[in-house]
């Protein structure tokens, strides 16, 4: 694991020595909105003040070197859709999109893509050799239609990149300690993995609790990625819950922490 944590005034966010680009992964700290968004909340959705969230992207891009009015996004679904940008998906934070993707990828420098998470899990990946990143929200859904495998495949297609050019990121969401499911999750791990996924599940009582980080790492290196190309956080999102958000911690009332990239101009 080669994550770092930097701080910029109160902003605290974390960075892979795999992903060799501007990039983070957020945590909580370092933004404006308080009481349950406190407070770098990035969910335009969520009942936060829109000038709270409209602060905290500031606060964010400016620290990153980031331009906030090229920032592209998409309407997560918890799909295994990847979709390419250029420069005409950029878009306000509060503007509505229709896009259903939950996976972003470009070779456009200066375009920065963002995903967002609170337990799911943030994939970053860069390709320094073909000049491409995409930036991923994988959902248990989307972990065992192998999204992350897909933006292998698909950086591939359109960009060029070889698997073992690519670089990933697999940076905080719930652990397994704490991803307790019913038998569908496990199920669909075995459909993705055959009996590679067994060692990435464990059975305690009538629940399952499964290693989803590991799910996409497995995935990722079936399409091809080279092990020591991926980088995995250890962070727990539910056992951290003061540090990130945490959807079933919060049963639902919570914000958002997000993973961002963009390829240098």
């Amino acid at each position: 694991m080669s994550f770092s944590q930097n701080s910029k005034n109160s902003l605290v966010y974390l960075t892979s020595s795999k992903i060799d680009t501007v990039h983070a992964f957020t945590t909580r700290y370092g933004g404006v909105s308080d009481g349950i968004y406190s407070s770098l909340n990035l969910s335009v959705k969520s009942l936060d003040t829109r000038e709270n969230i409209q602060k905290n992207y500031e606060i964010l891009c400016g620290a990153l070197g980031i331009p906030l009015e090229k920032l592209v996004y998409t309407n997560q679904v918890h799909s295994d859709i990847i979709d390419h940008v250029t420069e005409k998906d950029s878009r306000g934070i509060f503007e509505k999109t229709d896009r259903e993707r939950d996976g972003l990828m470009t070779n456009v420098p200066g375009l920065p893509l963002i995903a967002y998470t609170a337990d799911c899990i943030p994939i970053l990946f860069h390709d320094p050799v073909a000049g491409a990143i995409a930036a991923v929200h994988a959902g248990w859904r989307g972990s065992v239609n192998d999204i992350a495998g897909k933006t292998v495949n698909k950086m591939c297609a359109l960009y060029g990149s070889k698997p073992e050019n690519i670089r990933c990121a697999i940076g905080p969401g719930i652990s397994k300690c704490c991803f307790e499911t019913d038998k569908d999750v496990p199920d669909a791990v075995i459909v993705a993995l055959g009996a590679d996924g067994e060692k990435l599940i464990e059975k305690k009582g009538d629940k399952f609790f499964v290693d989803i980080k590991g799910v996409n790492a497995a995935l990722l290196e079936k399409a091809g990625v080279r092990k020591d190309n991926i980088d995995i956080s250890d962070e727990c999102t539910m056992c951290s819950h003061e540090k990130y958000w945490s959807h079933r911690y919060t049963k639902g009332n919570r914000g958002c922490q997000a993973c961002i990239i963009m390829l240098r101009g």
